[in-house]
């Protein structure tokens, strides 16, 4: 079993006592985390898109996939068919270990890092947070890296509300910012 869902049924009494919930299936868990990377800058160059997907591969520890155009937006030059992003979807024993690893070894090693802000839920219990650089994570080897880019990380639970969001996450070790912002 992961590490972090170890810790997580340990506080299972915990987060129903902080936020007074008396069903306990009602208390908040994570569902899934999804990373994706837009790729507008490398729209294309099958290569560079090649590169990002097997980077993200490596960091989910799972095959990423990429995401192809449904429709043309002449605003953008976008064509219909043309990859314009990659992704994937983590669930159960590997969604833990990839936030676990995010947690404890990847957004330690941002430069100047002060937290994870805040404001990032959406109002239905999900957070969503960027970040700048794929270097953060050990897997990545500086060699095999093309082009830096940045890629969204969302994390989506169970939770109806932000404030029980937030309470789970910070009780799972996500640093968030100090004050109220």
């Amino acid at each position: 079993m992961a590490r972090l869902k170890e810790k997580y049924l340990g506080l299972k009494s915990e987060l129903q006592a902080d936020l007074e919930i008396k069903n306990p299936m009602q208390i908040p868990a994570l569902d899934k985390v999804i990373i994706s990377v837009g790729t507008g800058f490398a729209m294309k160059d099958n290569k560079l898109i090649q590169n990002i997907e097997d980077t993200i591969t490596k960091i989910a520890g799972q095959k990423a996939s990429t995401v192809i155009a449904k429709k043309s937006v002449a605003g953008f030059k976008v064509r219909e068919g043309m990859p314009v992003g990659v992704r994937v979807t983590l669930r159960g024993e590997k969604m833990y270990n990839f936030f676990d690893r995010l947690v404890s070894i990847a957004l330690p090693r941002v430069k100047d890092f002060r937290g994870v802000p805040r404001n990032g839920f959406d109002g239905r219990g999900n957070y969503n947070f960027g970040l700048q650089e794929q270097l953060i994570f050990p897997e990545v080897s500086y060699d095999s890296i093309t082009q830096i880019h940045g890629m969204n990380i969302t994390v989506v639970t169970t939770a109806d509300s932000d404030k029980a969001a937030f309470t789970l996450l910070e009780k799972m070790g996500m640093p968030f910012t100090k004050g109220s912002n």
